[in-house]
């Protein structure tokens, strides 16, 4: 059902009349009365789970509710992901604390190893992974018969989850909320020297008499845009609320008093970028989101308005983008992601003075990576208490998950 997968992961739950309304005039995917009656219906379970607390959706499965609750004895787990991915988020600290917790089989294990040593899965009940994970398909799980949770410390899970994990029952847990505050705060970061038109001066470098300075919008009574309000999207509108600029969102999809309640105002995709002195883009990449931001959008900006990207690549027309800013010298574009990455030796984007590319810096990195151990060892007390999880991945949305 493609108008549920745009809907729900791109802008939310929010999904009534004025939906359908907006997506037929997008003509963003086709709508459907059984598709409007499916997202009713997955939006009442959701409300009615969140009226009766603390009943959850999924809760752990009954042999580990009463094995973890009764504590007779440690759970047994396995370190399986990246060398680089092992020392950056699990640190002395988080090996020690997830150490009290369970019963640690061997040393940490990369993928590649582990499809050597298959037998090391016989006895594991619990994988804490991230960057560098195993595919866990049936094949995999049929080595791993006591495998009941995966703590991912990391984002994106679709690159090695199945519809076999899910099937099985086994629960699984991202820090993916925790990988959304560096982006956010990047992209906050961003916005205020785009505010202060600073990437002009440092193409060109400017003396204190220099006219560009008259040029300049800064961050009071400015608008800013955002094109998404996911998590990464609403953490912005968030640490922008600090500032005196107005904050317009394209996301037809979000309830309009949550909108409200961050200090958003919701746009039309075109109105968003005809308006803002800065777009961000904060999408997750899909088929219908690819190539979402047009040269044409970007033509329409105003006068030394700013492109942001820290979300993925493909969701911008680059041969479209580079056209319209060789012709548009005023307008700048700072990529912290391109398609392919990296950007061809002799992209036109490259020899552009008004273009900033930057090495996908956003995410977590260095010290930064520990948040996301940090996050993993929360949820394992939290799943050895035999309490709710806060950052399980829900299987009904593994379709329409955020690609690696």
């Amino acid at each position: 059902m493609p108008a549920i997968v745009l809907a729900e992961t791109l802008f939310g739950d929010g999904w009534d009349a004025r939906t359908n309304q907006v997506l037929k005039r997008l003509q963003v995917v086709p709508v459907f009365e059984s598709v409007a009656r499916v997202a009713a219906e997955r939006r009442s379970r959701r409300h009615r789970s969140l009226a009766t607390p603390p009943v959850r959706a999924r809760v752990a499965p009954a042999r580990a509710r009463g094995r973890l609750s009764s504590m007779a004895r440690r759970p047994h787990a396995l370190f399986v992901l990246d060398e680089r991915a092992q020392a950056l988020v699990y640190g002395p600290e988080q090996r020690a604390a997830i150490g009290e917790l369970v019963e640690v089989a061997s040393g940490p294990v990369t993928a590649t190893t582990l499809a050597g040593r298959l037998e090391l899965l016989a006895d594991v009940e619990i994988l804490l992974s991230g960057w560098g994970a195993p595919v866990m398909d049936a094949a995999f799980l049929d080595r791993a018969p006591r495998l009941e949770a995966v703590f991912y410390g990391a984002g994106a899970v679709r690159g090695f989850v199945s519809e076999a994990f899910f099937a099985r029952g086994i629960r699984l847990s991202s820090a993916n909320a925790a990988n959304a505050v560096p982006v956010a705060e990047l992209a906050f970061g961003l916005v205020l020297l785009s505010l202060k038109n600073v990437w002009g001066f440092v193409s060109r470098p400017a003396d204190p008499r220099d006219p560009r300075r008259d040029e300049v919008l800064g961050a009071y009574r400015e608008v800013v845009g955002l094109l998404g309000l996911g998590a990464i999207g609403r953490l912005v509108s968030e640490r922008l609320s600090t500032l005196s600029v107005e904050v317009l969102a394209f996301d037809p999809f979000c309830d309009p008093v949550t909108a409200a309640a961050l200090g958003v105002k919701l746009v039309a995709l075109d109105e968003l970028f005809a308006r803002s002195g800065v777009v961000s883009v904060h999408a997750p990449l899909y088929a219908q989101t690819r190539g979402i931001v047009t040269g044409a959008l970007v033509g329409s900006m105003r006068r030394g308005a700013t492109l942001l990207n820290t979300a993925r690549g493909g969701l911008v027309r680059h041969d479209e983008l580079a056209a319209v800013l060789a012709a548009r010298p005023d307008l700048h574009a700072v990529l912290d992601v391109t398609e392919p990455e990296p950007l061809p030796p002799g992209h036109e984007l490259l020899g552009l003075a008004n273009v900033v590319v930057l090495p996908h810096v956003a995410g977590s990195l260095g010290p930064e990576c520990r948040r996301l151990g940090d996050t993993v060892v929360a949820e394992l007390r939290r799943y050895c208490a035999g309490e709710p999880l806060e950052h399980e991945v829900d299987p009904e949305t593994l379709a329409i998950a955020a690609e690696p």
